[in-house]
């Protein structure tokens, strides 16, 4: 059975703006635009075609964009149709939106409710399911209808009726449901995908779909999904295409992250990636995170645990790496890790900001400090490779000791300081992807005052799945992204 890992990003699950407009035109692509809110501070603490020609079946969903965290559209779903905005996930599978019969849940009267008896195409399925969503799983049950997305009809599409939506951190949340665009494989109840069933209906001849997020908060369009095409207005040059690495999850493999001049080493070999529109941020391995907070001068939280050992071992650790000895053993040699460090398992959950499913992360129980070694020794092996000083390396290393990631809040840059921090540059399909720091960090105006907040937090998945990446909005704000089923790859193009 596959895992699928949850991401915690408790600091953008924000309010959204007003419904969707669908618009059609000449190209025939439909489109559903998205629209922008102010933030305050209150409300982020509160929350967590090449050119399709007229011979090509494509559908376009314009999207509101609210923060650079949240993207959702219009959908309608029975006859007549009954609209809700959803977030078009490629992180889940499962169509879901409230039930009128969530009535025991404040959250469900702050969102548009599916009510069967207004549909004339309804058809009772009545089998309960639990969707997974933030730290556990809302209940409902399935039910079949007409599903109308831009200017199409998707026939008797099975879809989830919330009946509890649970969490009031629900209530912060402007979209209504989710339009999970993964694999069959991880739909709750091997319900057919709304993407799936486009294709077997016919309404694309391609089997491919795109997305483009504007992060322009000026825009009054927050970007466009397009089903069967590519939009060409909304990438510079070509694509680079990557294959998939399983089938489970829009999953790829990425190269090392680089720093300015210097790579952060883990991802040398490769990591797994997961593309998904359903999170906000960009998540991945502490060991590269902690490197990517120093290089921006992110705030940090200071782990002293972890700067008693660079200060207690620092030179035995640096000298057991100097006389070759293999890496994984150091820690076990010194005394701060277990010989069996594999024997046992814990399951840990973590939750996105909208589709919140859990992705079933496996650690090893080790105590932090076996953690922090293992990281200690990582960071002077990349160093040593850069051929720097045994002195310069310590004191680096003893200065990403106080730049962990936080667990449970958010990450602080100074906004005065955007100017001059550096790309950081992923490496995917042998060419480099950089991000400027207006991409990969988010500002939010507070009334006279600007608060500036870092775009990575952590995600650490053991081996075989890890290491593991998840590229959210942020990334896919700066690359425009062909999700390409039939062909079974992932393309990237510089957004226009």
């Amino acid at each position: 059975m596959g895992f699928k890992y949850l991401l915690v990003v408790t600091c953008f699950c924000a309010w959204f703006g007003s419904l969707a407009v669908t618009t059609s035109s000449s190209d025939g692509l439909l489109r559903v635009s998205l629209k922008r809110r102010s933030l305050d501070i209150n409300s982020l603490n509160s929350a967590k075609i090449k050119e399709v020609g007229h011979h090509l079946k494509a559908n376009a969903v314009y999207l509101k964009n609210y923060l650079d965290a949240q993207y959702f559209g219009e959908i309608g779903i029975g006859s007549p149709p009954q609209s809700f905005r959803v977030v078009f996930d490629t992180g889940s599978s499962n169509l879901w939106v409230p039930s009128s019969k969530c009535v025991l849940s404040i959250a469900c009267y702050f969102h548009s409710k599916y009510r069967s008896k207004l549909s004339n195409t309804y058809t009772k399925i009545g089998t309960p399911c639990k969707i997974p969503y933030g730290r556990g799983h809302i209940p409902g049950f399935f039910s079949q209808d007409n599903l109308r997305v831009g200017e199409i009809i998707v026939k008797d599409q099975q879809f989830a009726e919330i009946t509890k939506e649970g969490p009031l951190a629900l209530l912060a949340l402007h979209f209504d449901g989710i339009l999970g665009l993964g694999f069959q494989n991880k739909s709750v109840g091997q319900v057919t995908p709304v993407w799936y069933n486009m294709i077997e209906q016919g309404h694309v001849n391609q089997k491919i779909f795109s997305l483009w997020l504007n992060p322009d908060p000026m825009a009054k369009i927050g970007g466009e999904i397009v089903f069967g095409g590519i939009d060409w207005r909304h990438f510079k040059g070509d694509h680079t295409y990557v294959p998939l690495t399983q089938k489970d999850y829009w999953q790829i493999e990425v190269g090392d992250i680089i720093l300015p001049n210097n790579p952060t080493g883990l991802c040398e070999g490769g990591c797994a990636a997961i593309i998904d529109s359903g999170t906000s941020l960009i998540a991945g391995p502490t060991k590269i995170v902690a490197q990517i907070n120093h290089a921006i001068g992110a705030e940090g939280y200071v782990s002293y645990e972890c700067k008693n050992i660079i200060h207690n071992y620092g030179d035995s650790i640096w000298e057991y790496i100097i006389s070759g000895l293999k890496p994984e053993i150091i820690c076990v040699d010194i005394g701060i890790c277990s010989h069996n460090r594999s024997s046992h398992t814990m399951n840990d959950a973590f939750e996105t900001r909208t589709h919140n499913e859990s992705w079933g992360e496996s650690r090893t129980k080790e105590s932090p400090l076996c953690t922090f070694c293992d990281m200690i020794v990582f960071w002077i092996q990349v160093q040593l490779k850069q051929r720097n000083t045994k002195e310069k390396i310590l004191k680096y290393v003893d200065e990403l000791c106080e730049k962990l990631p936080n667990p449970v809040g958010q990450t602080f840059i100074d906004c005065n300081n955007i100017a001059t921090m550096p790309q950081i540059t992923f490496t995917i399909g042998n060419r480099s992807f950089p991000l400027s720091p207006e991409q990969y960090m988010l500002r939010i105006e507070e009334g006279c005052s600007t608060v500036c907040y870092g775009g990575f937090v952590s995600l650490d998945v053991p081996s075989p799945q890890g290491p593991l990446w998840v590229l959210g909005d942020l990334f896919l704000g700066a690359y425009h992204t062909v999700f390409d089923y039939g062909n079974l790859r992932i393309g990237f193009a510089e957004a226009a």
